[in-house]
């Protein structure tokens, strides 16, 4: 099942570490499958608010998303982000293709909340 790397980045400061960073992340990629789904962009926003960058990578599972983020790689420009931007990163598993809403219901009772 595919995962992703989700990051909701903040005051991010592009300046000579963040650029080293962009430079050097793809290739941290390459060997664990992973690719940019979104990396950052224009939003336009339908419901709520919104602040800050939007970064999500895809892969193909959950093991390689932790493997690649614990290479030794990645570890390497991973303070190149850090000490220039705050947010939260986190790994999400995806669903299958025929993934059907009411997917998420299967086991839970009918009068329980989701969530």
């Amino acid at each position: 099942m595919p995962a992703y790397a989700v990051g909701h980045l903040h005051d991010v400061n592009v300046g000579p570490d963040i650029v080293a960073y962009l430079k050097h992340i793809d290739a941290t990629l390459e060997p664990f499958g992973g690719r940019f789904i979104i990396h950052g962009g224009k939003v336009t926003m339908m419901e709520g608010s919104w602040s800050g960058d939007l970064i999500v990578i895809a892969f193909p599972d959950r093991d390689s998303a932790h493997a690649w983020y614990d290479s030794p790689a990645y570890r390497q420009i991973l303070p190149l982000r850090t000490r220039n931007s705050r947010g939260d990163v986190f790994f999400i598993e995806g669903v299958d293709a025929d993934h059907k809403a009411t997917d998420v219901l299967a086991g839970v009772p009918a009068d329980q909340p989701l969530g």
